[in-house]
């Protein structure tokens, strides 16, 4: 379990110590992952295919703020 959560902290935090809430950003990693599997499930179950191009973007954006873009 803690191998998992030092992967998960590498994943969420491009820095030697982080400088926000770890847990926080777990979470926020998580949920976000989910939200992409589950969301592109549902819009190609309804076939809204255009849209999870969309949803990627969205994914890959809000990780890329989360490892860089921090104050």
């Amino acid at each position: 379990m803690k191998r998992f959560y030092k992967f998960l902290v590498y994943v969420t935090n491009n820095e030697d110590s982080p400088r926000h809430e770890t847990e926080f950003d777990i979470a926020f990693f998580i949920i976000n992952t989910f939200a992409l599997i589950f969301g592109s499930w549902y819009l190609a179950s309804i076939g809204q295919w255009e849209w999870i191009a969309f949803l990627v973007i969205e994914y890959t954006w809000a990780m890329d703020t989360m490892r860089h873009n921090r104050p």
